[in-house]
């Protein structure tokens, strides 16, 4: 955008700021505005000036179908610069019916559509030759369907028979009326909405029996409102719950089976405790066997001097030797 500003300051200007409103002087043009036909506009001439394309409507509730029908009537030709004129209250309401938008928020809402070069207030319901030649326009865009009005079959007939009409493309399932249309329908649903935020029953035009009940449904939906979000809590909860204990669960079974490898490695058939009490067992026979003889440097066993002797018995006395000669044993 900086850069844009500093090469083209003009066209920065013409991006950001609104349409402007047509002067009750007609247009100051840089040559004499002559007549074009449709294959000299489509080719882009003249070229020292644009093509003035007129558009008019009322306009009310502004939407996408109305910017699409601009844009189609911008991009009519190479050089266009659009004129959309608005009708006022007064006409409308004479020709058409009431609208929801004030003229005044009608003509704003325009100025700030991009395809738009100028604003017409207050614009004639039939176009007629002054007025065409007042704003100098060259072809007038509008959706080929016949609109009849102010006693005739078409506003248009007279534009079309001067070869100054360009048709463009209504935009399907989406009009002023389709809007209107669904907030009658729903009427009940809005009235509530601004009810609870804080229009009066008057400025909506409820009555007072129709207030209680709108404001009662209110209530109700609101109190569903909370036990929704309730559940929704409770739901969440326990999921996590559930989550928990699933992660809970799926630990025990791993340290259960870390247990289970870790008792069989210990006390299985080829474990680590068979292998230490075979060595025992092995080390035990083998002192039976064979147990170690007592250190020579061991100081003998002496009694007690408190404890008597037992008298030596006949078999433990000893024998006398035998003599070795008569003369001994004599």
């Amino acid at each position: 955008m900086e850069e844009l500003e500093h090469t083209c300051p003009q066209l920065v200007t013409v991006l950001t700021e609104p349409a402007i409103f047509a002067k009750d002087t007609s247009c100051e043009c840089r040559a004499p505005h002559e007549k074009l036909s449709i294959a000299q506009a489509r080719r882009g001439t003249p070229m020292d000036r644009p093509v003035r394309v007129y558009a008019d409507g009322i306009f009310d509730l502004f939407h996408s179908g109305h910017a699409r029908a601009l844009m189609q009537a911008k991009n009519l030709f190479p050089n266009a610069y659009l004129i959309v004129g608005v009708c006022s209250d007064e006409l409308t309401h004479k020709y058409k019916g009431f609208t929801v938008m004030t003229e005044d928020e009608r003509y704003e809402a325009l100025r700030h559509c991009r395809y738009v070069d100028e604003v017409v207030r207050d614009a004639p319901w039939t176009l007629t030759q002054d007025f065409l030649e007042k704003h100098q326009i060259d072809f007038v865009a509008h959706d080929d369907i016949p609109y009849s009005s102010a006693g005739t079959e078409d506003v248009y007939k007279h534009i079309k028979e001067a070869g100054m009409f360009v048709p463009t493309q209504r935009t399907e399932g989406i009009s002023t009326s389709d809007l209107i249309t669904r907030i009658v329908r729903d009427y009940d649903l809005y009235a509530r909405r601004n009810l609870q935020r804080g229009y009066t029953a008057k400025e909506l035009n409820v009555s007072f029996i129709n207030e209680k009940k709108y404001r009662l449904q209110n209530q109700v939906d609101r109190m569903k409102e909370k036990v929704k979000t309730v559940e929704e809590k409770s739901k969440h909860f326990v999921y996590r719950v559930e989550e928990k204990s699933h992660d809970l669960i799926q630990k025990w079974e791993e340290k259960s089976r870390e247990f289970i490898g870790n008792f069989l490695e210990l006390f299985g058939p080829d474990g680590t405790w068979k292998q230490v009490f075979s060595e025992r067992s092995g080390r035990m026979i083998s002192y039976a066997m064979s147990p170690r003889g007592s250190p020579s440097n061991s100081p003998p066993r002496q009694l007690s001097p408190s404890r008597s002797l037992s008298p030596p018995s006949r078999w433990s006395q000893p024998r006398p030797a035998s003599p070795s000669s008569p003369k001994e044993a004599s």
